[in-house]
């Protein structure tokens, strides 16, 4: 806002248009209602429609909405095409990131939004076909709708009455589409601009006629709301004759008001924005507005040294020049001994006002002095600094060379994107500068592979392709085929996070193209091996491991030693040594640590997490994980790693049955945009979570979304993930039958591995559909049957889980529930439990039958695990068994309250006097979680405050 700005007659107070935001207000309600809804805004120019918008907005998002915005342009007769979605998109961008955006959409979406936005990447081919232009229009309302998945949306569209026909028929589209979806579009236009044959006549006409569209027309302001406003300006209450004059001349229209207030009520209207910003700078002295232009080419912020420097002026006359911009609050007095424009838009619009040669000239003039005196600008900011300013003052070669130290800078600092975008700059401005690869020493192709190195490291899938693909068209294999081998690794490993298929084959055309013993050799196998093991192919994967780790050692290369020993602690975790894997991984986490490598250090403890929950050690997992955590965002690999890591302590968390805290982790995990394979293992998680609890619906879509129907994974543990979810999926929704085929197809098709949390649990669920089939389908269920005992015979036990897992294989399950209680792990208790108390049941012990039942009841409840609970009642009914605890001998009949692991942990916390942010950081989880929690808590122990609740603890002995 203006006053903000500069204290220019602006009014502090909004006033009236109480009617036209109780509108607004009510459309947003009827859209939060899941109920979409439009508002035409219309009203003169200067009549007030964007600062309504503008509080309204503010309010609404105050409330949880997620406004963007966007405005069209006046060009010609026609208009700016798709400019106001392209404005709300790039907002969204700038919010989100472009690949946060695209991974909102259908795969291959991103490319048909590449015809508004660049960051999206080339567009798809056909883009001038109507059928593409149908598909961006679909790809348009799936972000939207997508976006209202996780709050409310207000999509604002300003100045209509100069948008483009593909702009109209857009709005037109998403007004008939968005009907069931939290989103409210608000559309403003001059009404005084729509003559007889303006073609916004008609749609607006067409929109007239959708259920959920509200018009509105802003009034100008009656000569009272104007005193008023007048009043919030002066901050006093003006005479009437100046009152009746401003509204004379204003006519009501609020723009009008304030500029006239702002010269005393004699001046002609400003004719534009910009005039009004920069009219109060063009009062100040000729040589304040000199130093004002030049401070604005240094940025917002600028020191008082540096701009001394640049301006040639000693310190009392720069002090001198500043002190009249400073009284008139266009600068402000910063720490550091800085000087700060108040507001970007002034500094905008005083930068603009440099003519062409002023511009260059004073840009180079900040990279020439920042140059010779980096410690003119903050520490680490130099090369950044004088970058910017040579490629503003458009002097090519100079841009290219302090991009290129830039980007070598930025890499130091874990600033990945920003190398990547300094990167992109060289390769720019590569073909403006003739002796370009001279200059900075190396070659275009080593500019193009270094850029997508970047783009790996900060997860740019898209960009990074693009750069390697660049890179692979300018080299020769026979000439240097170490170089394209690495690339095609690289190209591989993108295919990798967007569920590419040719993984493999690059992998294997890449160990063709280095032969010799060597570390480019060594290097191919690393990723090769991995990749082997993934899809199950243990013996060979461990072979060349062994191989590459004995090139890495003669050569000394440590980094490369610690990545294959991670390759062959995953070869023993699969094969189920997890001992071993244990030892393993430390070595190489050890050597990670001592050569500074922050993505083998992580990638270690990642496996150990894994490693440790496979062993039953979950609560060391979670531990581990979180402390993974912390690196990850110290090291700067957050977005790469912390997801991954993150997924691990989710996982550790579902198996423990804290179900609540594993959906919260894999969310969060997923607002940091996580390639695709991270996030499909997250969501597989939330799956596992609604199986559990009979949530058919959340399964359905994760399934959908990982593609699990239509997608045959290359990777095992996918393959057999998506099959245990579709499997869970079917028993769950009483289609048995349906279970059965997945599972042969299963056993048929995919590779069953000793890792507890895939082979042996899929063994064990696999032997839950034999028990679930075996009546209505005995020859299926006895030839599956066979065949788990089959592959149940080839693989080890080498930790507590597996044995758990094994036992129910054997339906040995009064055991199984025995190791599962030694192992925290109560979701499987008391499946093992139901399995006995049926078992029990159908040998006729019905008292038998019923104290399973007893024990296993109230962990499904406190589970929420509806599907077990409706299953344990059912069969208690049938043997005529009461749930009911029974008495301790000379004990009280009522049953101590069982809470969960982490509502002990939320109650231990409570009965210390914490509150809950005290809690929630103690726990890393968010304070809502922790008010979840506490309710609960206060619900079984039957308490009203946090003390009685705290006073039961210590009676009960619920915390130690």
């Amino acid at each position: 806002m203006l006053d903000d700005m500069m204290g220019r007659a602006v009014s502090p107070v909004f006033v009236g248009r109480e009617t036209e935001l109780a509108g607004l207000a009510e459309a947003f309600e009827q859209a939060r209602a899941n109920a979409a809804a439009a508002v035409l805004l219309g009203g003169e120019a200067g009549v007030g429609k964007t600062r309504l918008i503008g509080s309204f907005a503010e309010r609404a998002a105050a409330d949880g909405a997620h406004v963007l915005i966007g405005g069209c342009v006046e060009l010609s007769a026609e208009g700016l095409a798709y400019a106001p979605f392209t404005a709300a998109i790039r907002q969204l961008v700038r919010e989100c990131g472009a690949e946060k955006v695209a991974a909102m959409l259908p795969d291959g979406g991103a490319r048909d939004l590449a015809r508004l936005l660049p960051e999206f990447g080339e567009p798809s081919g056909d883009i001038e076909s109507d059928t593409a232009r149908a598909r961006l229009f679909e790809q348009i309302l799936t972000l939207l709708e997508r976006l209202a998945e996780r709050r409310p949306v207000i999509l604002v569209i300003e100045d209509i009455h100069w948008a483009d026909r593909s702009s109209r028929d857009l709005i037109a589209f998403l007004s008939r589409n968005l009907r069931t979806t939290p989103v409210l579009m608000i559309l403003t236009y001059r009404s005084d601009d729509l003559h007889r044959q303006h073609p916004l006549r008609p749609v607006l006409a067409e929109l007239n006629r959708v259920d959920g569209v509200l018009r509105l027309d802003l009034p100008r302001l009656t000569q009272d709301e104007v005193a008023a406003q007048m009043a919030g300006i002066l901050g006093t209450n003006p005479e009437f004759s100046q009152v009746n004059k401003v509204f004379q001349r204003s006519e009501g229209i609020p723009l009008f008001v304030e500029a006239l207030v702002d010269c005393g009520g004699d001046c002609s209207f400003p004719e534009s924005l910009h005039d009004l910003i920069i009219g109060s700078v063009e009062q100040l002295p000729d040589d304040t507005q000199r130093v004002l232009r030049i401070a604005a080419a240094g940025g917002l912020r600028v020191g008082h040294e540096l701009l001394a420097a640049v301006s040639g002026l000693s310190d009392v006359d720069l002090e001198n020049a500043l002190r009249p911009a400073i009284s008139a609050n266009v600068l402000q007095i910063a720490d550091g001994r800085a000087y700060a424009f108040r507001h970007s838009l002034i500094r905008e619009a005083v930068h603009d006002e440099l003519l062409p040669g002023e511009h260059v000239r004073m840009h180079a003039r900040f990279a020439e002095e920042i140059g010779r005196d980096r410690g003119l600008v903050p520490r680490g900011r130099a090369a950044i600094e004088i970058a910017h300013h040579w490629y503003s003052a458009r002097d090519d070669l100079w841009a290219l060379i302090s991009a290129w130290e830039a980007a070598g800078k930025a890499a130091k600092t874990f600033a990945y994107n920003e190398k990547l975008q300094l990167l992109e700059r060289v390769l720019t401005l590569w073909s403006k500068v003739p002796d370009a690869a001279e200059r900075i020493g190396v070659d275009h192709t080593t500019v193009l592979e270094q850029a997508s190195e970047a783009a790996h490291a900060c997860g740019e899938v898209e960009r990074g392709t693009r750069f390697v693909k660049a890179a692979l068209e300018e080299l020769d294999e026979r000439t240097a085929p170490a170089r394209v081998a690495e690339l095609v690794v690289r190209r591989s490993q993108f295919k990798m996070f967007k569920r590419k298929p040719g993984v493999l084959d690059d992998l294997r055309y890449a160990e063709r193209l280095v032969p010799e013993p060597g570390p480019d050799r060594a290097y191919v196998l690393s990723h090769l091996s991995s990749c082997l093991m993934f899809s199950g192919e243990v013996t060979e994967g461990t072979a060349l491991t062994e191989e590459a780790l004995r090139i890495a050692r003669e050569h000394g290369d440590e980094c490369l030693e610690a990545d294959l020993l991670l390759n062959l602690a995953m070869g023993h975790s699969i094969a189920g040594r997890l001992d071993t894997t244990i030892a393993v991984n430390a070595t190489a986490q050890a050597i990670g640590e001592r050569v500074g490598s922050g993505r083998i250090t992580l990638r270690a403890l990642a496996n150990n997490v894994d490693a440790l929950n496979n062993m039953g050690r979950s609560a060391e997992a979670i531990e581990l994980a979180l402390e993974g955590e912390r690196l990850a965002r110290k090291y700067g690999r957050y977005r790469a790693w912390g997801a991954f890591i993150s997924n691990n302590r989710a996982e550790a968390l579902e198996a423990l049955g804290r179900f609540d805290e594993a959906a919260e982790v894999a969310e969060q995990a997923l607002t940091m945009d996580p390639n695709l394979r991270h996030r499909y293992h997250l969501r597989r998680i939330r799956a596992d979570v609604a199986i559990a609890r009979g949530e058919t619906d959340v399964v359905k879509s994760v399934l959908n979304e990982v593609d699990a129907f239509a997608v045959q994974e290359e990777f095992t543990q996918e393959l057999t993930a998506n099959a245990r979810l579709k499997m869970g999926l079917h028993l769950l929704s009483g289609e048995p039958l349906a279970a059965l085929g997945v599972a042969e197809e299963t056993v048929r098709t995919a590779r069953i591995l000793s890792k507890p949390m895939l082979g042996w649990r899929m063994l064990a669920l696999l032997s839950g559909v034999c028990e679930a089939t075996e009546a209505i389908a005995p020859e299926r269920a006895a030839a599956l049957r066979g065949q788990i005992e089959d592959a149940g015979a080839t693989m080890t036990v080498d930790s507590p889980v597996a044995e758990a897992y094994r036992l129910c294989c054997r339906r040995d399950h009064d055991a199984a529930a025995a190791a599962w209680e030694r192992l925290d792990r109560p979701f499987m208790r008391v499946k093992s439990l139901l399995h006995a108390g049926r078992a029990a049941a159908g040998a006729g012990d019905r008292e038998g039958a019923a104290v399973r039942l007893r024990t296993a009841h109230p962990l499904a409840v406190a589970l929420s695990a509806q599907p077990l609970i409706t299953e344990i009642e059912s069969l208690a009914r049938r043997v005529g068994a009461s749930l009911r605890q029974e008495p301790s001998p000379g004990g009280s009949s009522a049953p101590v309250p069982l809470l969960t692991p982490r509502e002990q942990e939320v109650l231990r916390l409570v009965a210390q006097g914490r509150s809950n942010r005290d809690i929630a950081a103690e726990l890393f989880i968010s304070a809502k979680t922790v008010s979840v929690h506490v309710s609960n808590i206060l619900g079984k122990l039957g308490a009203s405050t946090r003390g009685e609740a705290a006073a039961a603890a210590h009676r009960l002995s619920l915390i130690g």
